[in-house]
């Protein structure tokens, strides 16, 4: 038996870049969605834009989180 060092550590590599991207853009998500609900300011324009930013990110998260669920299940495919 032999281990593919090279393909271990690519794998490795791309599985903790795209865990520290999803909760970067995760935790971008939750700040938009603080930037919603601030009650502080009545500016109309900073609520919104909270609230698409919020909507992006989780839909991001989402994106990626499903494509990974494709990968894994065999009926997906």
């Amino acid at each position: 038996m032999s281990i593919d060092w090279s393909a271990l550590g690519q794998v490795t590599a791309v599985s903790v870049g795209v865990t520290v991207a999803v909760v970067a853009v995760f935790t971008l998500g939750v700040l938009g969605l603080a930037r919603a609900q601030d009650g502080h300011g009545e500016r109309a324009g900073v609520r919104v834009a909270g609230r698409a930013q919020a909507v992006l990110c989780f839909l991001a998260c989402a994106t990626v989180v499903a494509y990974g669920i494709r990968l894994i299940v065999p009926q997906f495919h």
